[in-house]
């Protein structure tokens, strides 16, 4: 059975209220009262619930076996800076980014991006993305048992996210016009939080790699073929975990 979302803090109701969508989801699952199903709050802490009533739009849990469970997050934060795609395209790689590990999601408009949520009139529609997108995270949480969910910026400009001073030191911009290989950068480097950055269709400008070498940026390469921006920043987070991941490395051996 997978795991639903349940936000905290639980401690401080007894019984817990169901959120509406809680119970709707209980109720596609079939799950009747007196069962039990996992909960998690979004912040690493997990429980048991057993169901106790449901109602059309809310209904009550009693919780369980409360404790702290991290151990499907990475000791290093990858940052995925993703230029904006268009169509359904984002849908994507923010689902498969929370699938393959990412703690923070960063939308960025480029000067290529198709799609535009930056100018003034754009804020509405900006914000319902990223309502959209918050949604899309939960699920992926709920469906690959990450216990934490994944920190979403709001869309902001390629220049604007520059000049954001960033803790990170490692900041990685994937390109298919450099030899320097981003597995090279990572063997020699010790596990620690990165920024990837990824361009939208047709990649980042000559300018804003540029732009992004003056901010501390390497621009590094995932090989000889050109990966599409749907399927660059998946294949970056899984060649980070494949280098880094003391647990793969074992098994490698």
């Amino acid at each position: 059975m997978p795991q639903f979302y349940l936000p905290g803090p639980w401690e401080s109701q007894k019984p817990n209220l169901l959120t509406p969508e809680l119970a709707h989801h209980l109720r596609v699952r079939r799950i009747q009262v007196g069962e039990f199903f996992p909960i998690f709050d979004g912040k690493g802490q997990v429980a048991q619930a057993k169901l106790l009533s449901l109602g059309n739009k809310t209904g009550e849990a009693e919780l369980s076996d409360i404790r702290q469970d991290t151990h499907r997050e990475s000791p290093y934060a990858i940052t995925l800076a993703q230029g904006l795609a268009g169509g359904d395209k984002m849908d994507w790689i923010v689902e498969k980014a929370i699938e393959t590990g990412a703690q923070v999601i960063a939308p960025l408009q480029c000067e290529r991006s198709v799609i535009k949520l930056t100018r003034p009139n754009d804020a509405e529609r900006a914000q319902k993305r990223l309502l959209h997108w918050e949604g899309i995270v939960q699920a992926a949480c709920e469906q690959c048992d990450r216990t934490v969910l994944a920190a979403l910026e709001p869309v902001q400009t390629f220049d604007l996210y520059l000049q954001k001073p960033q803790k990170t030191t490692l900041k990685l911009l994937l390109s298919p016009d450099t030899d320097k290989s981003l597995y090279s950068v990572l063997i020699n480097t010790p596990p620690q939080d990165l920024i990837l950055m990824i361009g939208p269709e047709g990649g980042h400008s000559p300018e804003e790699e540029a732009q992004a070498q003056l901010a501390g940026y390497q621009i590094v390469s995932l090989g000889d073929r050109v990966l599409r921006t749907e399927t660059a920043g998946i294949v970056a987070i899984t060649a980070v975990h494949s280098i880094w991941d003391p647990e793969m490395q074992n098994r490698l051996r």
